[in-house]
């Protein structure tokens, strides 16, 4: 019966997840007793926890994670030996948690903050814990994607959603008058604050998670049954809240079901009963909620908390649940198996990302992570001392990247929340000089805040005692300035999603030079690493000592690296990277181009991005894929063989507009002079204004990697893109370009199935130059409008005076391999 499941078994396996319910993990000296970490008791209660049958399944678990005897004080010192960032991340790593939802309202004895948990998990969101708001720090940086009512601990479900103004204050008084710790308790007050917090939730589109079911011996378990909430869920003023019952509401399992099957507001999350329960009693609950529940409404947690061990028990154990529910529910015929593997990523991870709107795409997940990264490739957090410093980066209008350092502890003191000041022009410097150019509008006159993005943070990978940080450009807390190019391509993002509910997803093909320095006649000069072929054997082997360092850095910055390779070019590499969400791509991209450069130098040697090192030699791009996806799923293929480019409406159309505004996008995505000396016919670089299938000399191609459907197209790649171009400005005019398509229904022309060079005078040539690509953005009202017009002027303030520069000083541009 196994092998006739296996393929459920192993998608199960590989899927990875979102965790939308969980706590805090706090430090090794915290006063929470492991043990707590196997059993809801307390105090008394906890000395019978290790007799429960949980408690010994789950201790062998971990002892079997770990390699020790299965005891708590073998375990316990495991954990004091490996410190807590090791076993950590080796639990994150076995879990396969991509995203995390955290509610910090727990109190826990040295918990860390939702931000240290940033070191393990890509994507970490907040969930707002109503009753104990006042108690809790709230940090800008972290996106609040839910609240959360503990009202089942305090008064109970039974939600009186009319109860009065008056009530409530007098419950209040009451409160108050009961002196500190202060302890919201009285039903009055509790249902007319649960009551606005859902009008609240619904006006800022946030879902709402109840605390239903089992807990610890604070609770009446009594007033914890979801059926009381059948008051509040008939209130038709509240009817388009999101609501989710927690913890598989167990022992009311079945009255969850019926909820969730009656009310379409109301899903369900099964973590804390998945892995406190027994192997019976957490099949048994899951199944219940699935007797009437449908699958879309069904989500996974964890409930971690305090110990990471949590989580990877959580992580395990649903994973094995969900695989014997699913599986008995296609022996038994509700079920086919390509449903059953369709309902546990549904389960898993799409039904989260629909329902709490997280700007993530489940494709881009990488499930080898838990097999390819090494516990040592993460480092513990910078310590605060006289050594350690924090880089701010940011990337200007001409592709540069650029940063500003500080020590960490004026970083924790001041920096991290108000930022370091910054010039205006600093958005309006060209290649060759650092001072404005005129055109751009831009000058000296004029300050704005560089404010670090903290979800950004990360332990420089060959650096140990420095951080790097990306950075927002701010006018003042709370607004952006509308010069700074992560925030374009943010405005632009949140369009496509408001208007067509669809969110671009990229992933970047690196071209770089590694060049060393040589003294020729009395003069330094530059001159390629290596001068091997395309996908040389030997070229990658005499660079593999660099890549040994550049992946496993990549890696412990959570960057998907997918293959590396010699390329065309004499001393000339490429690093792909994995797809991810557009905004998450272009700051992959910036972190990327800083190892490689970073690793090239500590060898000896100069990694460069320019788009034409050599003129002789074939150039270097920054080729981009692009898909769409809506909740998670890519929407980009057609639904069946019966379309003719193997496209959607939506892929076709955003394709479309793409192509229609590639001359114009072009001033954005090939900045540079030298960009154009790149872009010519027969060097792969997509020179006509054209698309092809699996074409690489078309200037777009569509896509179908190993494992598509025959004929279906999941993605487009544009080869004109270089290593020079802002990557936040460049996905943002393509995304724009993208957004024009699907608001007038473009259709593409046919594809082209031969060599565009061969056909050229049936075909527009793209511009041959920077100035025609300016004349062509300048020109482009509909760009004008999506981009933002003082934005676009600098750019081509900037652009126009690259084209005068070079123009006048041609050899200048060998100078370029210093800044790209």
């Amino acid at each position: 019966m196994e092998m006739e499941f296996k393929e459920l078994k192993e998608a199960i396996d590989q899927v990875e997840l979102v965790d939308a319910h969980a706590h805090n993990i706090v430090s090794l000296d915290s006063s929470f007793p492991f043990i707590g970490t196997f059993s809801e008791a307390t105090g008394d209660a906890l000395s019978f926890a290790p007799h429960s049958l949980s408690f010994k399944r789950n201790l062998k678990e971990i002892a079997q994670l770990y390699g020790t005897e299965v005891s708590l004080e073998a375990i316990e010192k495991h954990r004091q030996a490996s410190g807590l960032h090791s076993f950590t991340s080796k639990c994150f790593k076995e879990a396969g948690i991509s995203a995390l939802l955290i509610d910090d309202g727990l109190k826990l004895d040295k918990k860390h903050d939702i931000e240290w948990h940033r070191d393990f998990v890509p994507f970490v969101g907040r969930v707002l814990r109503v009753e104990t708001l006042a108690e809790q720090i709230l940090d800008e940086e972290i996106k609040i994607v839910a609240l959360k009512t503990v009202a089942a601990y305090r008064s109970g479900l039974d939600i009186d959603t009319h109860v009065t103004k008056e009530a409530a204050e007098n419950g209040l008084v009451e409160v108050l008058q009961a002196g500190k710790p202060v302890r919201i308790g009285n039903k009055s007050l509790i249902d007319y604050i649960l009551t606005l917090t859902l009008e609240v939730a619904e006006r800022h589109d946030l879902p709402l998670q109840i605390h239903t079911g089992f807990g610890d011996r604070d609770l009446d378990l009594r007033l914890a049954n979801p059926l009381h909430l059948r008051t509040l869920l008939e209130d038709k003023r509240l009817a388009k809240s999101r609501i989710v019952l927690l913890h598989a509401s167990y022992p009311f399992s079945k009255e969850a079901s019926y909820l969730s099957s009656v009310y379409p507001q109301v899903y369900l999350d099964f973590g804390l009963a998945v892995p406190k329960l027994s192997v019976h009693g957490m099949v048994s609950s899951v199944k219940e909620l699935l007797d009437l529940a449908p699958t879309k409404k069904v989500m996974f947690s964890t409930d971690g908390y305090a110990s990471p061990e949590t989580y990877y028990l959580g992580a395990k154990k649903a994973r094995e649940v969900i695989y014997l529910v699913l599986r008995d529910a296609c022996a038994s015929g509700d079920l086919s198996l390509m449903e059953a593997i369709d309902a546990a990523k549904d389960i898993f991870s799409r039904n989260s990302i629909a329902f709490y709107k997280l700007n993530l795409d489940v494709n881009s997940f990488s499930p080898q992570r838990r097999i390819s990264l090494a516990p040592q490739m993460k480092e513990p957090d910078v310590q605060e001392d006289s050594s350690s410093f924090v880089r701010i980066i940011w990337v200007d209008t001409s592709g540069q990247q650029r940063c500003r350092a500080v020590q960490a502890n004026r970083f924790n003191r001041s920096v991290k929340k108000n930022g370091i000041g910054l010039t205006h022009a600093s958005m309006g410097m060209p290649s060759f000089t650092d001072g404005p150019a005129e055109e751009s509008k831009l000058t000296g006159v004029g300050e704005i805040r560089l404010v670090p993005d903290l979800s950004t943070k990360r332990t420089i990978p060959w650096i140990k005692q420095e951080s790097m940080v990306l950075g927002d450009m701010l006018l003042k807390p709370g607004e952006a300035w509308e010069y700074c190019p992560r925030e374009t391509l943010r405005r632009v993002a949140k369009v496509l999603k408001d208007e067509f509910d669809l969110v671009m997803n990229a992933g970047f093909e690196n071209e770089f030079y590694l060049l060393k320095n040589v003294v020729r006649e009395g003069k330094e000069e530059y001159v390629p690493f290596d001068f091997g072929p395309y996908c040389s054997t030997s070229s990658y082997d005499a660079a593999s000592p660099l890549f040994h360092e550049i992946v496993p850095a990549l890696e412990s910055l959570n960057i998907t690296v997918e293959q590396f390779h010699a390329e065309s070019g004499k001393g000339q590499f490429e690093v792909s990277l994995g797809h991810t969400v557009a905004s998450h791509a272009a700051d992959n991209l910036v972190y990327t181009r800083e190892v490689i450069r970073s690793v090239a130098r500590k060898h000896g040697f100069l990694a460069t991005f320019v788009p034409k090192y050599d003129l002789c030699d074939i150039g270097s791009g920054s080729h981009v894929h692009l898909s769409l996806s809506k909740n998670g799923e890519n929407v980009f293929p057609a639904s069946d063989k019966s379309s003719a480019h193997g496209l959607s409406s939506i892929g076709e159309e955003f394709m479309a507009g793409v192509l229609f505004h590639l001359p114009s996008i072009l001033a954005v995505i090939a900045p540079l002079p030298n960009s154009y000396d790149r872009i010519q016919p027969n060097t792969w670089s997509g020179a006509f204004q054209c698309w092809g299938k699996e074409n690489r000399e078309a200037a777009i191609r569509t896509a179908s990697p190993p494992g598509a459907p025959e004929g279906l197209v999941t993605n487009f790649e544009i080869k004109s893109c270089d290593g020079a171009a802002n990557p936040h400005l460049s996905l943002a005019i393509i995304m724009a370009a993208g957004i024009d398509g699907l608001r007038r229904h473009l259709q593409l022309p046919e594809p082209i199935d031969t060599n565009p060079a061969d056909v050229a005078a049936t075909l527009k040539r793209l511009p041959e130059s920077l100035s025609e690509a300016v004349e062509a953005l300048e020109k482009d009202q509909v760009l004008h409008e999506l981009f933002g017009q003082k934005l676009l002027v600098a750019i081509t303030g900037v652009r126009k005076a690259e084209v005068e520069y070079y123009s006048k000083n041609p050899d200048a541009c060998k100078q370029l391999i210093h800044r790209y």
